[in-house]
C-alpha cells in the first residue's frame, strides 16, 4: 500500500516545513489533522503516512516519541508562518532545530553534508524546520497561505511570475471562480 493511495489530505508534495503545515486541512467544511485520527487512522498510523509521503520513511520511524515532536514543529511552524515578526514563534523553531545539526562530509563526489541527531526521534521535525530555514533563505515571499478563506492549506508558490493564489486551481481556484461567476450572473 503506497502513501499516494491512503494519504486523504488534498494537497502533498509541497516543501516538507509546507507539507508538515498541511497535515491539518478543511474536509467538507471541518478541521481535519492527519495526526488526530481523521478517516480512521490512529495518529502513529498518519506520522507512517506523512513519512512515507515525504520520503522520510526510510530515514526515521514512525513511533509516538517521534509524533510527539513533529507536533511540536508543526505549531512552531505554524506559528512561524503565520506571523513571521512573531519573536515566539522564531524561539519556538530554534528550540526544534536545537536537536539536530549538519555535519560536513567528504563524498567520493566532494564535499557533502549529513544530518545528526542525538536523539534521531527529533529527525523529522528538524528536518521541517531546517527546510523552512530554506525557503526562507531562498525566496520568503512565495511562502503563501491559499486565497481561499475556507482553506487552510500552505504552498511554496513556484510559478514564473509568482501570482500562484490558491492551493489548487482544480479545487480552491474553481470554486472561486465559479463563485464570481455566480455572483456577477446574479447581478443581471
Amino acid at each position: 500500500m503506497t502513501a499516494q493511495a491512503t494519504d486523504p489530505r488534498p494537497l502533498t508534495g509541497e516543501p516538507v516545513s509546507l507539507d508538515l503545515l498541511n497535515t491539518r486541512w478543511m474536509h467538507e467544511g471541518e478541521p481535519a489533522d492527519l495526526f488526530a485520527g481523521a478517516f480512521g487512522l490512529a495518529r502513529v498510523e498518519g506520522l507512517a503516512i506523512w513519512l512515507e509521503s515525504t520520503g522520510l520513511a526510510g530515514r526515521f520511524r514512525a513511533d509516538a516519541a517521534t509524533l510527539v515532536h513533529l507536533l511540536t514543529a508543526r505549531e512552531a511552524l505554524a506559528r512561524a508562518v503565520g506571523d513571521p515578526a512573531d519573536e515566539s514563534a522564531r524561539t519556538l523553531v530554534d528550540a526544534v532545530l536545537e536537536h539536530g545539526r549538519i555535519r560536513p562530509t567528504l563524498t567520493t563526489e566532494g564535499p557533502g553534508e549529513r544530518a545528526e541527531f542525538a536523539d534521531p526521534t527529533w529527525g523529522p521535525a528538524w528536518t521541517a524546520a531546517r527546510d523552512y530555514l530554506g525557503l526562507l533563505g531562498s525566496a520568503p515571499d512565495r511562502i503563501r497561505s491559499c486565497a481561499s478563506p475556507a482553506c487552510v492549506l500552505h504552498f511554496y508558490d513556484i510559478s514564473r511570475n509568482g501570482t500562484r493564489r490558491w492551493c489548487s486551481m482544480a479545487a480552491c481556484g474553481n470554486r472561486a471562480k465559479a463563485s464570481r461567476h455566480y455572483a456577477r450572473t446574479r447581478e443581471r
